[in-house]
C-alpha cells in the first residue's frame, strides 16, 4: 500500500504542470480521424483537446496523467494536463489516448479557464481503431468493442457541452472512466 501511495505521488507531481513546448500530435489526430465514430466531429466541434498517452497505475490507489494540447480550428491555442486519483478495487496498469470536442466556444472557454472537472454524470465513448470501429458508453465495466445502446453517450449528442473519445493503447487494466479527473490549461 505504501509503495501505491509513493508511485501515485510522484506520478501527479514529476514535472512541470503543464508542457509549454508544442508537439508533433498529428499522429495520434490521424488515429481518431479514421475512426468513423470520432471523424464527424472534426468538422463540427468549436474545438478539441487531445492526449497521445495518459498513463494510468495502481493498486488499491492509483494516479493517472497525461499532458496534451488544445486546438481551436486546427490551431493550437494551448496546453493541458489531466491528473485523476483513485482509490478502490485496482490493479495494474494502462495507456490510453483521450480526446475531448467542445461543441461551441461556451464549452471551450468553461475548459480553458483554469482547473476544469468532471463530475460523476459525465461519461466517455470507448473507441477502437479498426476499420469497424464500435464503441460502448464507459461508467462501470463497458468495454472497447461494445455495441453502442443508443443512450445519450453512445447516441452522439454533446453532454454538458463536451463529448469525450477514449482509445486504450496498451496495459492490463481496463478503465478510462474519467469522472474525477481534472485538467489544467495553459494558454500558446
Amino acid at each position: 500500500m505504501r509503495a501505491s501511495i509513493l508511485a501515485a505521488t510522484f506520478i501527479l507531481f514529476s514535472g512541470p504542470a503543464v508542457s509549454q513546448e508544442v508537439q508533433d500530435f498529428g499522429p495520434t489526430l490521424e488515429v481518431f480521424r479514421a475512426i468513423p465514430r470520432v471523424a464527424p466531429y472534426f468538422d463540427t466541434a468549436y474545438g478539441y483537446a487531445v492526449w497521445r498517452t495518459i498513463a494510468r497505475g495502481g493498486l488499491g490507489i492509483g494516479a493517472a496523467t497525461g499532458r496534451g494540447q488544445v486546438y481551436v480550428n486546427g490551431e493550437i491555442t494551448g496546453f493541458s494536463r489531466l491528473i485523476d486519483v483513485s482509490i478502490g478495487f485496482q490493479a495494474g496498469g494502462q495507456a490510453y489516448r483521450q480526446i475531448i470536442f467542445f461543441e461551441n466556444e461556451q464549452a471551450y472557454e468553461n475548459f480553458t479557464q483554469g482547473n476544469f472537472e468532471f463530475d460523476a454524470q459525465a461519461s466517455a465513448v470507448a473507441v477502437t481503431a479498426s476499420a469497424q470501429a464500435s464503441s460502448g458508453t464507459q461508467g462501470s465495466q463497458a468495454t472497447a468493442g461494445a455495441a453502442g445502446s443508443g443512450s445519450a453517450a453512445a447516441g452522439g449528442r454533446y453532454q454538458n457541452g463536451i463529448r469525450v473519445f477514449t482509445l486504450a493503447t496498451g496495459g492490463l487494466m481496463y478503465q478510462a472512466a474519467i469522472a474525477g479527473q481534472k485538467y489544467s490549461f495553459r494558454p500558446l
